[in-house]
């Protein structure tokens, strides 16, 4: 059984592996030339100011939470589309309810405004 997953292991292992070996031949090899401008907090090209941690709108969470949870609905389309002739009426079925669903979803959370960004 451990055998089955050795090439993913092997995969993990060498992309991990390559991943470190650009960063340190990067970092080896590459120009490093420090200032202050450089190491500096990145604020959208404007001199930062204030605190670094200051409160960040509910809705911006709203928003992501709500992007995540279609996309990820969405996914469920591609295993459906590529096994349909194999469900015949019922899959149709089943996934015309979960469309229905996620439309109704959609559209609840387009009439009370949790898409919009002020």
């Amino acid at each position: 059984m451990p055998s089955d997953f050795a090439p993913i292991v092997a995969l993990l292992v060498i992309s991990v592996g390559v991943s470190v070996l650009i960063v340190f031949m990067s970092r080896l090899l590459g120009p490093f030339r420090p200032t202050a401008r450089k190491l500096a907090p990145y604020e959208s090209g404007m001199q930062p100011y204030g605190e670094a941690i200051r409160r960040i709108p509910v809705k911006f969470y709203r928003v992501a939470v709500l992007f995540i949870l279609f996309d990820i609905e969405v996914i469920f389309f591609l295993p459906w589309a590529v096994i349909f002739r194999d469900l015949y009426v019922y899959g149709l079925v089943v996934m015309g309810v979960f469309f229905f669903v996620l439309t109704v979803g959609f559209i609840y959370e387009w009439q009370v405004g949790g898409l919009e960004w002020d």
